[in-house]
């Protein structure tokens, strides 16, 4: 199975913002997935960036999970990304960043 197709990876990054969204289909296994690779993260790298989730009540079609980091804090987010990608095993981004 391609991980990809199962849950969209984004990623923006300016001069002082950094953002990653994944996206992927109602599914409450995979957002404990993904819940729970970024506690996992957090705790490898000491890294806190905000987490928001963009789905109102749980039921839409389409859910993400945006992380955010913003002014110094973004320079070092790459490291976080690339960590999380490989935590969930999805091997690219859908912008190929």
């Amino acid at each position: 199975m391609d991980r990809c197709d199962e849950i969209i990876a984004n990623v923006k990054m300016e001069e002082c913002y950094a953002g990653m969204s994944l996206v992927y289909t109602n599914n409450p296994g995979v957002r404990e997935e993904i819940e729970t690779a970024v506690k996992k993260v957090k705790k490898q790298t000491g890294l806190l960036p905000d987490c928001f989730d963009n789905s109102k009540e749980h039921t839409e079609k389409k859910q993400s999970i945006y992380i955010e980091f913003s002014d110094e804090v973004q320079r070092e987010s790459g490291a976080f990304f690339e960590l999380l990608l490989k935590e969930l095993h999805i091997n690219k981004c859908a912008n190929d960043v």
